[in-house]
């Protein structure tokens, strides 16, 4: 199991979740061990640039959206480095980055599902 697996499982279940990833592949939008805060969001809504938290040929990422296929209820998932991930489908689409180190995403607002009454942890 990865380091991502426990948080998809909590946002997934309806968490808004805070979280410190590692690597480097999302330079310079997300840095190592930057402060996340990841919401459940509503798939159908994504768009290219949007920084979700899903699931591709059996791993968690989070990396972008980097092309939607609508009628396909699918989007492919990419790093910001140039290497894509693969295709996954809406339901492995488990949330969307609002924050990064306290600064909210411009993209993901309307996005997210209701939100939850538990507090980001």
């Amino acid at each position: 199991m990865g380091a991502l697996d426990a948080v998809a499982g909590r946002v997934a279940g309806g968490a808004t979740v805070e979280f410190r990833p590692s690597g480097s592949s999302m330079v310079p939008l997300i840095r190592s061990r930057q402060q996340v805060v990841v919401a459940p969001v509503d798939p159908s809504k994504l768009e290219v640039g949007d920084i979700v938290l899903a699931r591709v040929a059996g791993t968690v990422y989070l990396h972008r959206v980097s092309s939607v296929d609508p009628a396909g209820k699918r989007v492919q998932i990419s790093n910001n480095r140039g290497r894509i991930n693969g295709w996954t489908s809406h339901h492995r689409v488990y949330g969307i980055c609002v924050s990064v180190d306290g600064v909210t995403r411009s993209g993901a607002a309307g996005k997210t599902l209701a939100a939850d009454s538990n507090a980001p942890s």
